[in-house]
């Protein structure tokens, strides 16, 4: 067999074995270096590349992004902060129509700006706004979908992981994938208040739900006291990387120090539950290394393969335009999302299409946010969609199936799409704060 055909059957293989339930890095590192020995015939040339491609992953860095930002959010999570923040919302938004999903999508987005996790955002906001939403006679596929659509933002706004192994893919900077993810992530919570607001004028009986008059408001001593916090860290993380002052990295080490100085003082964290987090901290980080590991290797077996180059030529003796390619990748990441997770399908695809991208002299860091917005549609489609297991798993509710967040969650995966398709057209959207 040819280095080509060698190279279609292990992507092939990597996406079955996946699917199968083979842990990601091992189905990547696997196939890889088995297609590396057959290709070259030589084992110890497969062998020398694993060492390599195991020595940048473990040196390089800005991986030490990964553990400090993990840490931040967990703190965080431990901390309270996200109901904080959805209690200040919600008192914001209470005489409007669907107000409740409104101050989920803001809590959300705020939430995700300090802790960079869709299945982190999905857990808490499960707990804290659907049974909220439940007793004020909301539509239960409207509760779960609102909060299964809104936890997406947490891989969009920074700090997220998805950006971060983006970002070591396609060797970008971490601190320039953060800030570009930003003007992305606010279009799409506004996106989300403005089709929640769609929905209650046009289709009343989906949202469901009741206005609720008699709710005191908060002093502002409670508004500070519930948002000063938040605030002051997503200053400090995303205002020391935009003025230069700080690195992602010593970004994400401040945060991380802050974070724990605000538990500290709320009282909010046990020694166990700080021990918990240090733990869950490591955990992470290893399956993150694990994963850009077996990524390197994949990438170095497709540069021997000549995939990338074969996809452009292939595309390039077609004539194909700027938005059939776009359209031909949007299309794959929504197939692929249907059966892979996130970090599968960036792991996957993207080091197939970067060197075209870089042929057509288009910008990496915005091809890496219609990237993850692409992928993180996956989320909220079946039969995968992490998120929406995730809400049915946290959820102690019987009235609720798995076919109700589904259905719930189907307008906002839409409207993400629509979301995307802007992105694609106006790239400024991605690369303004850069």
């Amino acid at each position: 067999m040819t280095p080509i055909e060698i190279g279609l059957i292990s992507v092939v293989a990597i996406v079955f074995l996946i699917y199968s339930g083979v842990y990601i890095p091992i189905a990547l590192g696997m196939v890889s270096f088995v297609s590396i020995w057959l290709m070259r015939d030589n084992f110890t040339l497969a062998l020398n590349l694993l060492k390599i491609a195991v020595g940048d992953s473990a040196m390089e860095y800005s991986f030490a992004t990964i553990p400090l930002f993990t840490f931040m959010g967990l703190i965080v999570s431990k901390a309270g902060l996200g109901r904080d923040i959805y209690e200040v919302m919600t008192m914001r938004f209470r005489k409007v129509k669907g107000g409740i999903g409104m101050a989920t999508v803001g809590a959300n987005a705020v939430f995700a700006a300090v802790t960079g996790s869709s299945i982190a955002s999905a857990s808490v906001f499960t707990k804290v706004s659907v049974p909220q939403m439940m007793a004020q006679e909301y539509n239960k596929s409207f509760a779960v979908g609102v909060v299964a659509g809104s936890s997406v933002l947490g891989m969009i706004i920074p700090p997220s992981a998805m950006l971060i192994i983006y970002s070591f893919v396609s060797e970008q900077s971490v601190g320039d994938m953060f800030l570009a993810g930003v003007i992305p992530g606010i279009l799409l919570a506004i996106a989300y208040v403005g089709a929640i607001w769609f929905m209650g004028r046009f289709t009343p009986n989906f949202v469901g739900g009741r206005i609720v008059e008699d709710t005191e408001w908060m002093t502002k001593r409670e508004v500070a006291s519930k948002t000063l916090p938040t605030l002051l860290l997503i200053t400090i993380v995303l205002g020391g990387i935009y003025t230069g002052w700080m690195t992602a990295v010593e970004a994400g080490a401040t945060g991380a120090l802050v974070a724990l100085i605000i538990a500290i003082v709320r009282r909010s964290m046990s020694l166990k539950g700080f021990w918990e987090a240090l733990l869950e901290t490591g955990h992470i980080t290893a399956a993150i290394l694990f994963l850009i590991t077996a990524a390197s290797i994949y990438s170095r077996m497709l540069g021997l393969a000549g995939l990338p180059n074969q996809l452009q030529d292939i595309l390039a003796g077609n004539s194909a335009s700027f938005w059939t390619i776009m359209l031909l990748y949007v299309l794959l990441m929504l197939f692929l999302g249907t059966l892979l997770d996130t970090a599968s399908i960036i792991l996957i695809v993207v080091p197939l299409f970067l060197p075209m991208i870089e042929a057509m002299d288009l910008s990496l860091i915005w091809f890496g946010i219609i990237t993850v917005v692409g992928a993180e549609i996956g989320l909220l489609t079946p039969p995968l969609g992490i998120s929406c297991f995730v809400i049915k798993s946290t959820i102690d509710d019987d009235r609720i199936s798995l076919k109700d967040v589904f259905m719930g969650a189907l307008p906002f995966a839409l409207v993400m799409l629509i979301v995307l398709f802007i992105l694609i057209e106006f790239p400024i959207l991605s690369l303004a704060l850069i």
